[in-house]
């Protein structure tokens, strides 16, 4: 909701990819699926053992969809933490990062390939709430008083525009590097606005 909000004039219209369960989401998820934002249906390691015709669908879903994106102005969104942050979840992953999430970037690797030159930047975004993370809730209640938004336009690297992610090594290793190296950033980022209230 912040995104939009913020974003809404100044970009094409936002679309992510949603978990599958996020359909149910009273009113959200309607939205969500009448505006065509794709859902994905992920898999567990033990599932895809006892179903291995099910391997790659995820991906399968993300070229899709992608395709579609090619045909009208789209800003695709990705949430690389996959998550949203909680104290319990950083202590569980084990986190190098002070106040975020370890990054998964095989999804934003997978929609890169997908749409090839269509990408030359993306926009990097950071929130910060000063007076701690609302629920859901409270935001739909007007409880959440302020947050600040930052939006830093990145060059993709020439070398990550186009490779295979899934099979080819050094490419997979090169993105996530890169994807590190965001991280870092942002998690200065947060060092430093929380420091400096």
């Amino acid at each position: 909701m912040v995104l939009q909000h913020t974003l809404n004039g100044r970009i094409p219209l936002l679309k992510f990819f949603l978990k599958q369960e996020l359909i149910k989401v009273p009113i959200m998820g309607a939205a969500w699926w009448a505006l065509d934002f794709p859902f994905m249906k992920r898999y567990s390691k033990a599932y895809l053992e006892k179903h291995p015709e099910m391997k790659g669908k995820d991906i399968e879903t993300t070229r899709k969809a992608c395709e579609k994106f090619k045909d009208m102005p789209t800003s695709v969104m990705n949430f690389l933490e996959g998550t949203r942050f909680t104290p319990s979840k950083h202590a569980q992953q084990q986190s190098p990062f002070q106040y975020l999430l370890k990054p998964k970037a095989g999804g934003m690797a997978f929609a890169m390939n997908a749409m090839g030159d269509q990408f030359r930047s993306i926009l990097d975004v950071t929130i910060y709430y000063p007076d701690g993370i609302p629920s859901y809730w409270d935001f739909l209640q007007g409880k959440m008083t302020r947050c600040q938004v930052i939006v830093e336009e990145k060059p993709i690297p020439d070398e990550l525009r186009h490779g295979d992610y899934e099979h080819d090594a050094q490419y997979r290793e090169q993105f996530q590097q890169w994807v590190q190296e965001l991280w870092q950033h942002k998690d200065a980022r947060l060092h430093a606005l929380h420091h400096n209230q």
